[in-house]
């Protein structure tokens, strides 16, 4: 049954074509019962022939089968072809031409249909009775012209609304993929700077740990071994935070134990940061002013990020005998963070253009992540030589 419904809803006019041939065939019917002979049947044959013509296609060319209808009943005037049952045919093209057609042919159909029963009165007023109920029958004879045309334009409105709704459903499922890609951008960056922080800087204090162990491997083996211990710490330190980052990447495939999570790095832990440095070689004067308290996810990440990726720029670009100072400052709305050295500082280009240089953006990411949260950051030269990085951080209280 579904079958033949979608069947016959894919070819329209062979469905409005059976229905036409069907009116036709009781409208023959009608005109030979009723003694039609002559030129009066022929008549009525074209008049029953073109109406039938305009519900066979009226699906098709709704304003043209109008048109053509009009034509049938100004010849049915005209010529004094008696009514028959092909005038239902009127009633059709009205609903159609409102559910279908322009909006001139829908005014004209309701114009012409609410005008028939006075035409029909005009031409044959020997069919109404008394004078007094001759109103009453064509404002009866009105009403199913006036009852097809609302019905079609109430289902031309319902089409206008679902075609609507389904434009909205469109244009909202392409906000939502765009967004998608916008969320799939961001998240491909933020992990792209965890990466970068995780591998500047880990791997930078492991280099210069096996430099340093190369180095003193003859003269001064226990210094060696203490080297290669924190080239191992740090590199389970970076396994660990690599695991986590790739971990998100991984979360919901078959095998993969996604429950376990590393705890984001935060304020708390640039001690340890500070003291994994200092092992590296590079002196640190670590301070904190006011009051610590517990401050949002993404101000204790940014903080720490920056930390981390300066002294790994001091480690890089400083030169020997370095020294760098790191001050962090509560204060009631903001968080302030000062990170600055005493070496020779970065190439010129490095801050100069915004941070990029041929091995990373280490600036790029800082700016990028003080943005997220709303916060400024100032680097460039340091007056009497090394370099400075300084940031605030608005911070909101938690909990």
């Amino acid at each position: 049954m579904q079958r033949l419904y979608v069947f016959l809803r894919r070819r329209p006019t062979m469905v409005d074509s059976f229905w036409a041939v069907f009116l036709f065939g009781f409208s023959w019917l009608w005109v030979v019962e009723d003694g039609f002979a002559g030129a009066d049947l022929w008549t009525a044959a074209i008049q029953a022939c073109a109406l039938c013509t305009a519900v066979a296609l009226r699906r098709r060319a709704p304003e043209k089968m109008l048109l053509l209808a009009t034509a049938a009943g100004v010849f049915q005037l005209v010529v004094d072809v008696p009514k028959n049952l092909a005038d239902f045919a009127m009633l059709v093209i009205v609903y159609t031409v409102a559910a279908n057609g322009a909006r001139w042919a829908s005014r004209f159909a309701l114009v012409g249909g609410l005008a028939a029963p006075l035409l029909d009165y005009a031409r044959w007023p020997h069919d109404y009775g008394p004078g007094g109920a001759i109103a009453t029958v064509i404002v009866f004879l009105a009403v199913p012209f006036a009852l097809a045309w609302v019905l079609g334009d109430s289902v031309r409105t319902r089409r206008a609304y679902y075609a609507q709704l389904e434009e909205r459903a469109a244009q909202l499922e392409k906000e939502r993929d765009a967004r998608a890609k916008v969320a799939v951008a961001a998240e491909r960056a933020r992990i792209a700077r965890e990466l970068h922080d995780v591998v500047a800087h880990n791997v930078s204090v492991m280099v210069v740990q096996a430099d340093g162990a190369a180095y003193v491997l003859d003269a001064a083996p226990e210094q060696c071994e203490k080297a290669l211990e924190t080239i191992s710490g740090t590199g389970r330190q970076a396994l660990a935070e690599m695991r986590r980052l790739l971990g998100m990447l991984r979360t919901g495939e078959p095998g993969e134990d996604s429950g376990e999570r590393a705890p984001q790095p935060d304020v708390g832990r640039l001690d340890d940061l500070i003291e994994q440095v200092r092992g590296a070689g590079l002196p640190v004067d670590f301070t904190v002013q006011g009051t610590p308290r517990p401050l949002s996810s993404g101000v204790e990440l940014t903080a720490y990020r920056i930390v981390q990726e300066a002294l790994t720029n001091t480690r890089k670009h400083g030169g020997p005998d370095v020294s760098a100072l790191v001050r962090l400052v509560y204060g009631s709305d903001a968080l302030d963070l000062l990170v600055e050295d005493d070496g020779r500082g970065a190439q010129h280009e490095v801050h100069e253009q915004g941070g990029a240089d041929r091995l990373g953006h280490g600036l790029i990411g800082m700016r990028e992540r003080v943005g997220m949260v709303g916060g400024r950051l100032d680097a460039g030269p340091r007056p009497g030589g090394g370099f400075r990085i300084s940031a605030v951080l608005p911070v909101k209280p938690v909990g």
